[in-house]
């Protein structure tokens, strides 16, 4: 999962919208914070203790929890799926409270039935690993439920200074999206592990896009205001990061394919 960005500007050239901070590193301080903070309840639990019990029962319990490691590892784990438990019912609070916002858009690539019982969205940045990652799979789960409805958010948020692939892959994308190119560009973009602008228009370019309309459209004020509202529906919902997926307007708490399937199944019941 890769961390949020600010909106996209209000100007048709593909511009930067993010701050810095990718998903594994925002897990990796998460998990150094927990572990801290794990440590400082016990150093603090311990401290009275002896006053509680007598003896040496810090050291005992320092003791044990050198031995059985585990527990810490235990200890951090149910804090983070608290969060996680939290932060997903924060995203469903606001989502129900504004469901206009998951309503569908012509302007996003969308496959399947109109009509579906169940629609997957999917918000997500061509530059993002936990993206890259599950593509594939995600991709074989829209072959094995065609009678679902899969919406495809692009959502760029790794820009950094001059840097704008993310935001020009984005765009790319929807300008092929309006040629009947979508999906081919899309696994493409994903699976290419080094995302530039010529390395962007060399995809274009082997999956038959016109150039020539492609870059109108990415330079866009159309595009520019559809890329904006992507980012305004994100900001609103309190997004933080790709990919996010939601089903039948509710957040997944995984990013995992497997854990899609399952609540599109429930969905389906």
């Amino acid at each position: 999962m890769t961390d949020a960005a600010r909106p996209a500007p209000e100007n048709p050239t593909p511009a930067s919208p993010a701050p810095k901070g990718s998903a594994l590193s925002r897990l990796s301080g998460k998990t150094l914070g927990g572990a801290a903070l794990a440590v400082s309840v016990l150093a603090l639990g311990l401290s009275a203790v002896p006053y509680l019990n007598g003896g040496d029962f810090g050291g005992r319990v320092r003791a044990y929890l050198i031995e059985n490691p585990q527990v810490l590892d235990e200890l951090l784990a149910a804090r983070q799926a608290h969060e996680e438990q939290s932060r997903v019912q924060t995203i469903n609070a606001a989502a129900k409270a504004n469901p206009a916002l998951l309503a569908p858009d012509a302007r996003d690539p969308s496959f399947g039935p109109a009509d579906a019982k169940v629609t997957v969205i999917e918000f997500f940045d061509f530059r993002c690993p936990g993206c890259k990652a599950v593509a594939h799979d995600y991709r074989a789960l829209m072959a094995a439920h065609p009678e679902v409805r899969f919406v495809f958010k692009d959502w760029p948020i790794l820009d950094r200074g001059d840097d704008v692939t993310s935001q020009y892959a984005a765009r790319a994308a929807l300008a092929a999206h309006q040629q009947g190119k979508y999906l081919e560009v899309y696994d493409a973009l994903m699976t290419e592990r080094a995302l530039d602008r010529a390395a962007i228009d060399g995809i274009l370019v082997a999956h038959g896009v016109d150039m020539a309309k492609a870059q109108a459209a990415i330079a866009s004020p159309e595009m520019t205001r559809h890329v904006t509202d992507i980012h305004t529906t994100a900001a609103t919902l309190g997004l933080q990061g790709t990919p996010t997926f939601f089903i039948n307007g509710k957040a997944s708490a995984s990013i995992e394919p497997a854990a899609v399937a399952k609540l599109i199944e429930e969905a389906k019941r």
